[in-house]
């Protein structure tokens, strides 16, 4: 019995791919291995730092979602552009569409609005820029999202110092920091109780990032989860003035503070070796002095 071929959908949601020839390449890459690609984003039609311009982009990602050869419909890449199209997304199109919608970043605002919407689940995880453009892609990165996507479970570790002991469980979500504040107090906020809440961010000094996850604290947010883990926060600049100040102090800090649980050492984030997480799966952490698990059962599957 002949296997049918898997459909990946592209669309840019967010911004432009800066590369034109290593996309071209990504997309030969997939093929070579057997997936069919369709490339809904032209790059004759980027506008400004975008992928198009917003009804364009909408367009695109519309299409993708309807594409009955696809199966997976994944960001080009993240930049900026999804908050642009929230109030213009018809969510109950794209889960009833049954496809599984992956990317990160800016694509956390896509996320955030599918389960506030409907409840669907979708997939934090990689994009075609860079992850399949680039030179030497990261073959723990690739791996990780088709052992997710394939489930039926799907099980991530991690390792860091300090790390409290944990057995708990509750619903996968997260993803970009900056893009979960900026979407508080909208339509576009799911309320999750009991959750596991994965976040990550890039460019952000430590004091930003715990001042925006004590807005969350502020907000209820995160005395409604059982856990919250840190995923990769790079690229920041210390200063002199920090005077001690860095991430473990502001770890420190958070962990002295929010009512739940705080792990770090989850492998995602902007970094090329990352994990996939299905958001809004059930999940189950587990975390010793060695080391931790979480597993996330209970969600869609090619």
């Amino acid at each position: 019995m002949k296997t049918k071929q898997i459909g990946i959908a592209i669309a840019a949601p967010g911004g432009y791919a800066l590369d034109d020839d290593a996309l071209a390449r990504g997309i030969s890459r997939l093929e070579q291995q057997g997936f069919l690609v369709h490339n809904y984003y032209d790059p004759a039609h980027k506008f400004q730092r975008f992928g198009g311009t917003d009804a364009g982009r909408l367009a695109q990602l519309n299409a993708a979602a309807a594409d009955p050869d696809a199966q997976i419909v994944m960001a080009l890449r993240g930049s900026y552009g999804i908050s642009r199209l929230l109030p213009d997304i018809d969510f109950d199109r794209m889960a009833a569409s049954g496809k599984l919608f992956v990317g990160y970043s800016d694509f956390t605002a896509f996320h955030m609005g599918l389960m506030a919407g409907t409840g669907a689940i979708s997939f934090a995880g990689p994009m075609i820029c860079d992850d399949f453009t680039r030179d030497e892609p990261v073959a723990f990165t690739h791996d990780d999202l088709w052992s997710c996507l394939r489930g039926p479970t799907h099980t991530v570790s991690g390792a860091a110092l300090d790390n409290p002991v944990v057995d708990v469980a509750g619903t996968v979500w997260g993803g970009n920091l900056a893009m979960l504040v900026h979407l508080l107090g909208t339509p576009y906020f799911p309320t999750i109780n009991d959750g596991i809440l994965f976040v990550e961010d890039v460019n952000e000094h430590p004091y930003r990032v715990e001042r925006m996850l004590l807005q969350l604290l502020h907000a209820g947010v995160i005395g409604r989860q059982r856990a919250v883990l840190l995923g990769d926060f790079s690229a920041y600049r210390l200063s002199p003035q920090d005077n001690g100040y860095d991430f473990d102090a502001m770890l420190a800090y958070l962990r002295q503070r929010l009512p739940v649980p705080v792990l770090t050492g989850l492998a995602f984030g902007h970094i090329r070796s990352r994990v996939t997480l299905p958001f809004g799966a059930h999940g189950h952490v587990r975390s010793s002095t060695d080391g931790w698990t979480l597993t996330a059962s209970a969600y869609p599957t090619l």
